[in-house]
């Protein structure tokens, strides 16, 4: 893995970590559905500008859109609405270790599903180090105590596996396209899908008008969180591998931790600076940076077969 496209990933879980403070501030006054069907809705409008300036143009309707339609339900639309259910019912810290699960679907599935991505031990345990890491760090609000039902632990573990499954799929199937046609595109689908539960569930034609901050956060979003990740994103997958990129997920609390310093004039615990080791070293494992030794690092079923 090049070094260009490890700070690459890392940029990445900047704009998705972030996106949780903007996330916050919106649907403080704008209904989830709402706020995310304006997110992308304006991210899709922003991204298709750009591409018909560089000359660019969407696919005509075929094939590819089932596979635009697909992302976009896996990567966005359902994730999105068994987040909004489940951390009803579920207390956040468990919520994020949860989370922590996607890279596993991600690695397993392109193991079984690609030719170029293998599950070697290294992968192996890097996975495994990097989840531990994540552990460490919403250790203290587990040593608390957290409330769950079933129902929550299923819609929070089953988005997990949606983001999981979207990475091998856009890494499988639009990888190739030129660049803006797959995020402009997803992104679209994901409008198609949000829109009609905006409008039967939150109801957004009698709330009030929202605040500048509101407003800003939802363009931070659209912008930031959205429409330039996806770009960062779809680079990505041109690049690496699908477990590779997966690993942006423990990457992620990282960046809610320096903001939490930076912003909130938040204090370190023993914790956080271990989850951070833990993470560091999970995500260098997975994507190179530490090997193994020769014969550990093949692939599982090579390994299994000597």
């Amino acid at each position: 893995m090049q070094l260009t496209n490890f700070f690459k990933l890392f940029f990445l879980a900047l704009l998705w970590g972030s996106s949780f403070l903007f996330v916050k501030v919106a649907v403080a006054e704008i209904p989830p559905f709402t706020t995310v069907t304006a997110v992308v809705g304006i991210a899709t409008l922003v991204l298709y500008s750009i591409l018909r300036r560089q000359g660019g143009r969407l696919p005509k309707f075929g094939p590819i859109w089932t596979r635009f339609a697909v992302a976009g339900m896996l990567h966005n639309a359902l994730p999105f609405a068994l987040l909004v259910f489940g951390e009803q019912h579920v207390d956040s810290a468990l919520a994020a270790v949860l989370n922590g699960t996607s890279p596993l679907y991600a690695i397993l599935l392109a193991h079984f599903l690609t030719k170029d991505d293998r599950l070697t031990p290294g992968k192996s345990l890097g996975l495994l180090v990097g989840f531990g890491g994540l552990l460490f760090f919403v250790m203290p609000s587990l040593q608390a105590g957290v409330h769950a039902s079933l129902w929550g632990l299923i819609a929070v573990g089953a988005a997990a596996a949606s983001y999981g499954i979207a990475i091998v799929y856009t890494r499988t199937y639009l990888h190739d396209l030129p660049p803006l046609v797959a995020p402009t595109a997803q992104m679209g689908m994901a409008t198609l899908y949000a829109l009609p539960l905006a409008l039967l569930i939150d109801k957004p034609f009698g709330m009030a008008l929202p605040s500048v901050n509101a407003i800003g956060a939802v363009l931070a979003l659209a912008l930031f969180g959205t429409a330039l990740s996806y770009i960062v994103y779809y680079r990505l997958i041109k690049q690496l591998s699908a477990s590779q990129v997966s690993m942006v997920t423990y990457l992620v609390p990282i960046v809610g931790l320096v903001l939490g310093v930076v912003i909130l004039d938040e204090q370190l615990t023993w914790n956080a600076y271990v989850g951070c080791v833990l993470i560091l070293a999970g995500v260098m494992l997975v994507n190179g940076f530490i090997k193994l030794p020769n014969q550990l690092s093949r692939p599982s079923d090579e390994v299994f077969q000597t």
